[in-house]
């Protein structure tokens, strides 16, 4: 069957033909005649083919105003399609969520199953992996076969404590204050937008493996003393920086990620909304959570349908005493006070520490369906010690282990609960608590450490609300120096930052104003937290038994529009 175009262009091509034919002969010059009878002839010809010419220029005008009205026609519906009234998606925009894109809020997995990717088209290879449709984003850009997505929100946040943590906006759980000194008499108000965030995601299928690389910042570097009295110019710090590459049921990662002691929320999966660190708006999050963000290589195996999830990771090891994010410092014995404060951190050591091997971690994860996610993990530290004083060495073996899960109980809410014991493991838990102490010898001896956060996060609509309590046990470990005086950690007489427990219960709501994947989403986020601590020991002088903190966190968040494309992942 001829199309409209084809029927259209062919009067214009016996039009071109004719006249073609005929315009030699109206061109020609006669020669001169001598009769009368020839000469009339000839006048009667021309003038028949002029009235020819006239009719191919009133017929090539009428073929050029038909173009003219068919090009400037609206296109033709495809079949099926219905031919109403123009798309008003431009002023009535639908409200979707807007993925699971880097480091918004942390993403709760939805009830239902994840649409289907799109397949591959028919001439492509088979064992090229399915790329599905990204949403409409204004600022994901495509560059090759690599597609760009910035990542990130604006943050300002205000807090208020009924004490004076004196850390910003982000809570010290190990030394909030205690006994009678003006931070206990003190309140405190803040507002920041240090935990505003940016970056980048890039996803790109490479010779058959499926490549993401992230890159995510913040502004809660190290500051000078005075920023908050007039520039208040924050320091971007790197937040999270790696590459992951996956083919089939394997993959590999490299780069300072989410540690995989880390709980995670779904799978095993480095990216930030598929990790558990609560929703809270404190940027050290609940007390109590086991986690990371730390230089690793990682190795992952998923099973058939990615059900389940087996990984091992070499991390970053840093032998630790203590010092870090208020928390306590162990009692060294007096001979080696000053010898291993260097060989272990105690705050302030940067990068000095003599590391002696990696942290190795091993989990198994397993998802049988979005409403449903368990996982179990190891882990393995060594301590490696050098006693100047005897020029012995000492090495020991710390481990430690979480169980962790979460599920869906009805539509929308869902229990969690995140274990976690360990001997030597206090660096996973915000360092809240040193690995270990020393003994006279210098021989190291870890310290027993527990921690859990459980709770519940409801999402209705447009609205999140979510509560957690947070807990840490920390076990006392003494030593006897060589002049007769104890050492270690939670001894008779010890200094009252040595804590025993530090508990914190949350509750918060988020509510979403609009959401757009065209334009981003708008968020109020609201928390209160009652925060307390108790020490291993608590002198007969009338001091208080424990030190508690009341908090309540407003945040207003504008989180970047957009969603990545999976590039067949699940």
């Amino acid at each position: 069957m001829e199309t409209m175009k084809a029927k259209t262009l062919r009067p214009l091509t016996w039009c071109l033909t004719a006249l073609i034919a005929v315009w030699p002969l109206a061109a020609q010059a006669p020669a001169p005649q001598s009769t009368s009878a020839e000469v009339d002839a000839l006048k009667a010809q021309l003038a028949e083919q002029q009235k020819q010419i006239d009719m191919l220029k009133l017929t090539l005008e009428d073929q050029k105003k038909l173009l003219e009205r068919i090009s400037s026609a609206a296109p033709v519906a495809p079949a099926g399609a219905s031919a109403s009234t123009p798309d008003k998606q431009d002023f009535t925009l639908p409200s979707k969520t807007l993925g699971q894109v880097a480091s918004a809020t942390p993403i709760i997995p939805p009830s239902a199953a994840a649409p289907a990717a799109v397949p591959p088209p028919a001439s492509s290879s088979a064992t090229q992996p399915a790329v599905s449709a990204p949403d409409e984003s204004p600022l994901q850009l495509h560059i090759g076969t690599a597609s760009i997505t910035p990542v990130g929100f604006m943050d300002f946040t205000s807090v208020w404590r009924s004490k004076d943590n004196g850390s910003g906006i982000g809570t010290n759980f190990a030394g909030i204050p205690y006994g009678n000194t003006y931070q206990t008499n003190l309140s405190e108000f803040r507002e920041s937008m240090q935990n505003s965030r940016f970056g980048f995601r890039v996803d790109a299928n490479v010779l058959g493996s499926q490549v993401i690389g992230y890159m995510e910042a913040d502004f809660l570097g190290n500051n000078p003393g005075n920023v908050a009295v007039t520039s208040n110019s924050n320091t971007v710090r790197s937040r999270l920086y790696w590459v992951d590459i996956r083919k089939g049921g394997w993959e590999v990662l490299g780069g300072q990620t989410w540690s995989l002691i880390t709980p995670n929320r779904t799978g095993i999966s480095p990216l930030p909304g598929n990790v558990f660190y609560s929703q809270d708006m404190d940027v050290n999050y609940q007390a109590g959570i086991t986690w990371g963000r730390i230089p690793e290589l990682r190795l992952v195996y998923h099973g058939p349908g990615d059900k389940t999830a087996l990984a091992f990771a070499v991390s970053s090891p840093e032998q630790y005493a203590g010092g870090s994010a208020g928390a306590p410092t162990v009692t060294f014995p007096s001979a080696l006070s000053s010898v291993y404060g260097n060989e272990l951190n105690t705050g302030g050591n940067t990068l000095g520490v003599p590391n002696f091997a990696p942290d190795f971690i091993a989990k198994f994860a397993w998802d049988p369906s979005s409403r449903f996610h368990a996982e179990v993990a190891g882990l393995l530290r060594t301590v490696r010690l050098w006693n100047p004083n005897t020029n012995a060495t000492y090495t020991a073996e710390g481990v430690g282990g979480s169980v962790n899960a979460n599920f869906e109980i009805a539509k929308g809410f869902r229990l969690l609960t995140n274990n976690f014991w360990s001997d030597g493991g206090g660096r996973y838990i915000f360092g809240m608590v040193p690995d270990l102490i020393v003994r006279s010898n210098g021989s190291p001896s870890f310290i027993h450490t527990g921690s859990t956060v459980d709770g519940f996060e409801w999402t209705k609509g447009n609205s999140l609300f979510y509560g957690y309590y947070g807990g840490t046990y920390i076990g006392r470990n003494v030593a006897i120096d060589t002049n007769g005086k104890p050492v270690g950690y939670g001894y008779f007489g010890s200094p009252s930052s040595q804590n025993r427990a530090i508990q914190e219960a949350t509750i918060g709501w988020i509510q979403t104003f609009w959401r757009n994947p065209r334009y981003g989403q708008l968020s109020l986020i609201t928390q209160y937290s009652y925060l307390t601590r108790n020490p291993w020991y608590i002198p007969n002088n009338g001091s208080p038994e424990d030190a508690h903190l009341n908090m309540i966190f407003l945040d207003l968040r504008y989180t970047l529009p957009g969603s990545a494309p999976t590039l067949g992942r699940p």
